[in-house]
């Protein structure tokens, strides 16, 4: 039983001032704006619906704005404090893996990989929350973004943090504003010119997402909106029209760079690709046969059938008679039954685009000819529809991906990992780097390894995931807390991100016996910077000016702060480091010598020289192409002349950036 206070609503008369607002907002939608503190009457507004006409229009321009937009806009300017911090021990394949699974506040993050990977990312895929009236996850302490992450998961004393985000709040759309501007912001700065953003959005924000992309990138840079069948039955909480569909907003980052326009490259092929001709003109044969051994008789019993060729000229047909006689089934060479990509009726429609060829086994493989179209006579292209109705988008096809997973159904609304495969294929190709800030279970990070066994790719993926708490007590999140206690891990979001791709990893190598791409990912977590900030105490600055003699935090590894400097330096996290001993002293080389650092927490007078020359003698034996930065402890010198030594002898061989944490 409630108890009733002062403060309790029922227990205050009628907030008057509300219901004039509402009264307003029933007759003049327009009057009613968003201001910091909650609903509020546009004055000017006013004065022009009763004929004022004093209001001048010095203040008006095209554009969306919002109470905070400011502050979101100077918050993707604020420097992060922190770092990521590797974390072998959850990683698959740390060795080799160029893939990335970041364990993060994705505001702090995308700050963060701004000088590592600023123009390098070819594709971003985010399906950020909705805006449905419930509260969201949002950091609100925009003085220390770090200090709020802790707090919010539960590292630090504080409790979580999130924005009371409904209608009733009167910062509805005004809080999933100015959460969405600085990400996206700082989103831009990673894509390579020819790169693109798809957004997975419903029609509550699809309006002010399309004119926030567009002030950021700029209108010509909008593609156009995919609308996705998703829920062919409607949500059954929908009021008037049954919602079926989602909508995934795409930008460019460049539209006048050659192929930056989404999905016009046919899968990259070049003109010698298309090494035969007909009357209609150069084409290319592929195979008909889906290669994907996730489509099979099971999944798609309607695209299993057989085709019947002419054995004399290689014709096809659906129906067998005296002359098309040699019955064609889609099955691999070891047996394993797959299905067509073509239907009955396309097969019958257009059955002169198809030809037969027989293999040196006496087996029989049925092509299609891919005709050359490109403009520029070199690349074949084709538009991407507008409407994607393929079954395997569906929400369902999530839901059971997860479940078959990782057994248990931990999440309620997990994208299709079919959809964004689709995704993948037609934005990125080989060697590409495909991001995801808002990760959630995984999904995009499983398509990119899904793909890549596909088409023989080498794509990168970055993932970064929130380690949102989840509760036992919270009925919507209890099989996923459960989950993650089977798992003995920590009850978070990034737990089920991080496991979910050890296990897509794991059902693509089955899947693909053949393939030897890269199905591992490295783990980073954020944190505060390994660099200790002068933060004095007043009252003891003798004991201040002490503790701060180690400019390094206590308890952070050699590790932690290698990869720091590459954060800092703007190196690839995946970059190639090697070790050595020299002096008695543990050296690293990143990047073929482009860093040299050697963080011991001693160096003795007697081990400079020695030291120094083994450092020099690798430096020359790694000949890196740019300058060499060389980076040591400032407090493991024995003295002042110690390190003075050591930064003279490497700057006379050409060593010049000599710097010291």
């Amino acid at each position: 039983m409630n108890k009733l206070t002062a403060a309790s609503p029922e227990a205050q008369s009628a907030d008057l001032v509300a219901g004039n607002i509402d009264q307003l907002k029933a007759l003049f939608p327009d009057l009613i704006t968003e201001g910091p503190n909650g609903k509020a009457v546009n004055v000017d507004v006013l004065k022009a619906l009763v004929g004022d006409q004093t209001v001048t229009d010095a203040d008006e321009k095209y554009g969306l704005n919002w109470h905070g937009k400011r502050r979101a806009r100077q918050l993707a300017l604020t420097p992060s404090t922190g770092t990521l911090r590797p974390c072998r021990d959850e990683s698959v394949d740390w060795d080799t893996t160029q893939n990335l699974m970041i364990e993060g506040d994705n505001l702090e993050v995308l700050k963060l990989l701004q000088k590592s990977y600023a123009g390098k990312v070819k594709l971003i895929y985010i399906d950020p929350p909705y805006n449905t009236g419930k509260d969201f996850v949002y950091p609100d302490n925009f003085q220390d973004n770090i200090k709020n992450y802790l707090e919010l998961t539960g590292q630090v004393e504080g409790g979580q943090k999130i924005s009371s985000n409904t209608e009733a709040s009167g910062r509805f759309h005004t809080d999933w504003l100015n959460m969405m501007y600085p990400r996206l912001k700082l989103a831009r700065n990673l894509l390579r010119d020819d790169g693109a953003l798809f957004i997975s959005i419903d029609d509550g924000e699809i309006d002010n997402l399309k004119k926030v992309c567009c002030e950021i990138f700029g209108e010509e840079t909008f593609v156009g909106i995919l609308s996705v069948l998703v829920n062919p039955r409607g949500r059954h909480l929908d009021k008037y029209i049954a919602q079926t569909h989602d909508n995934i907003a795409v930008f460019v980052r460049d539209p006048d760079v050659a192929g930056s326009i989404v999905g016009m490259a046919k899968e990259g092929a070049m003109l010698e690709e298309y090494d035969k001709e007909d009357e209609r003109g150069r084409y290319r044969e592929l195979g008909l046969r889906n290669r994907n051994q996730a489509f099979n008789p099971v999944t798609r019993p309607n695209l299993f059938y057989p085709i019947y060729v002419e054995s004399s000229t290689g014709r096809v047909s659906i129906t067998q008679d005296d002359v098309f006689t040699e019955k064609v089934l889609p099955i691999t060479a070891d047996g394993v039954e797959t299905c067509w990509t073509w239907g009955r009726e396309k097969v019958e429609a257009d059955n002169d685009l198809l030809i037969a060829s027989q293999m040196s086994d006496g087996t029989w493989r049925v092509f299609r000819k891919d005709y050359l179209n490109g403009e520029d006579g070199e690349t074949a292209t084709t538009l991407v529809k507008s409407i994607w109705l393929d079954k395997e988008f569906n929400n369902d096809y999530g839901r059971k991906s997860v479940k078959d997973l990782l057994g248990a159904p931990v999440m309620d609304f997990p994208k299709s990992p079919f959809l964004i495969q689709r995704i993948v294929s037609i934005a990125s190709g080989s060697s590409d780097i495909v991001m995801d800030f808002f990760a959630g279970s995984g999904t995009t990070g499983h398509a990119v390894l899904a793909q890549n066994a596909t088409d023989g790719a080498k794509r990168r993926f970055i993932m970064v995931q929130l380690p949102e708490a989840l509760s036992t007590e919270n009925k919507e999140q209890k099989v996923a807390a459960e989950f993650c206690d089977d798992l003995q891990r920590p009850r978070t979001i990034a737990e089920i991100t991080k496991e979910r791709l050890r296990r897509a990893a794991a059902k693509v190598k089955a899947d693909n016996p053949l393939f030897a791409g890269d199905t591992g990912f490295r783990v980073f977590k954020l944190d505060h910077s390994n660099i200790r900030a002068w933060n004095p105490n007043p009252a003891d600055l003798e004991a201040a000016l002490f503790d701060h003699q180690d400019h390094l935090l206590e308890g952070r590894s050699e590790a932690d702060v290698l990869y720091e400097l590459l954060l800092k330096l703007g190196l690839d996290l995946c970059v190639p480091i090697e070790q050595r001993t020299i002096a008695g002293r543990e050296v690293h080389a990143v990047g073929g010598g482009v860093l040299m650092a050697c963080l011991a927490e001693q160096i003795t007078r007697e081990q400079v020289e020695p030291l120094a020359q083994g450092i020099i003698d690798w430096h020359k034996e790694l000949a890196p192409a740019g300058d060499t930065t060389c980076v040591f402890r400032d407090s493991a010198f024995e003295n002042d002349v110690a390190k003075t030594n050591l930064a003279a002898i490497l700057e006379q061989h050409g060593i010049q950036n000599v710097r010291s944490l």
